[in-house]
């Protein structure tokens, strides 16, 4: 008989409704309670990590909930992580990059209404995930709506809808009808290597997004390495950026002169950049130590980013971590 255990984090699936909203306020037992006990050939036990919305989970908690997995690692088959919609593709990528070669499962999974709810997605979502983390695979993934996708290629797009997330550039792993998992592709539990758990984690990273009319000046503020040492940027299309009218240009390469590690991305959610592509691409990519993020999505560059700089500040590694591809962030692209 497998052991699964849950860490509660908060989130939707634990609210309860207070004097100023939904807020989260439910025990991992009172949320093992709504699983269904037929037919069980498995023990799920549970713990509170936090109990937070998912708004308010930073970088550092990531480090709390990858640590309480490592202890429990080889106590336990497989993990269960309840958590808020609104950041959980940003944990399930960071857990990728801090939990390597894992062996066994561990899900990401919430809900869209509260578990007490009348009509609740929360209790299918828990069940789902509960079932896949039985499973003899290895890897982080987001079991949602039905559907398994990988820790690094989630995405949430809708604030409502039950099938609120998708696997952004890569197919979804599998996807659970009744009790049956039917997969599209299976990640084999890495057994011949051993799990490689690293939480150094750097904070210091901005996400920028380009619009018309961006002033080249505010770059001059990001200089200051005290306060950032990576930027992303997401640019347009193919990763274009502007070199007339305002020209960026000059202010990216300051900041890569500064010894700030940039990030070029694309404000399009599917395909990713290709800076070959266009003069506007080109430019940017003339400077050797910009980064190529190919068609990783922002949810994964961004915890990724705060891992590498974890590890080193040589600019030329930092690219060569960032655009090798974790736990198939990252499409390789063909020669």
């Amino acid at each position: 008989m497998k052991k699964i255990l849950l860490f509660a984090t908060g989130g939707t699936i634990a609210s309860v409704q207070g004097a100023e909203g939904l807020t989260p306020a439910m025990t991992s037992d009172q949320l093992l309670d709504y699983l269904p006990q037929a037919n069980q050939d498995y023990i799920v036990e549970g713990k509170v990590l936090m109990s937070i919305d998912s708004t308010n989970m930073q970088p550092e908690f990531w480090a709390v909930i990858a640590e309480n997995i490592y202890q429990n690692y080889n106590d336990y088959d497989g993990f269960v992580i309840t958590h808020g919609t609104d950041t959980m593709a940003y944990t399930a990528a960071a857990l990728s990059y801090m939990l390597q070669n894992l062996a066994k499962p561990v899900v990401l999974t919430g809900s869209q209404m509260p578990i007490h709810f009348y009509k609740t997605d929360a209790i299918k979502n828990l069940a789902d995930a509960v079932r896949f983390a039985n499973e003899d695979v290895g890897g982080v993934f987001v079991v949602f709506g039905g559907k398994v996708i990988i820790g690094t290629r989630a995405v949430k797009l809708r604030t409502k809808s039950y099938a609120a997330f998708e696997s952004v550039n890569c197919p979804d792993v599998a996807y659970i009808e009744d009790t049956v998992v039917k997969y599209n592709w299976k990640i084999l539990p890495k057994t011949k290597h051993e799990l490689q758990f690293d939480t150094a984690l750097c904070p210091d990273v901005l996400l920028l997004k380009l619009y018309p009319g961006i002033k080249p000046e505010m770059f001059d503020a990001l200089k200051d390495e005290s306060l950032y040492k990576g930027v992303i940027i997401e640019s347009f299309g193919s990763g274009g950026v502007p070199f007339q009218g305002r020209n960026l240009l000059p202010k990216i390469k300051e900041l890569v002169d500064a010894g700030v590690a940039v990030v070029i991305t694309t404000q399009c959610l599917e395909e990713g950049e290709d800076l070959h592509r266009y003069a506007v691409g080109r430019k940017v990519m003339a400077q050797s130590l910009i980064i190529l993020s190919g068609d990783m999505n922002t949810e994964a560059i961004v915890p990724k980013l705060m891992w590498v700089l974890g590890h080193t500040n040589d600019m030329q590694q930092v690219k060569k971590l960032m655009e090798t591809a974790i736990a198939y962030d990252l499409t390789p692209k063909l020669s």
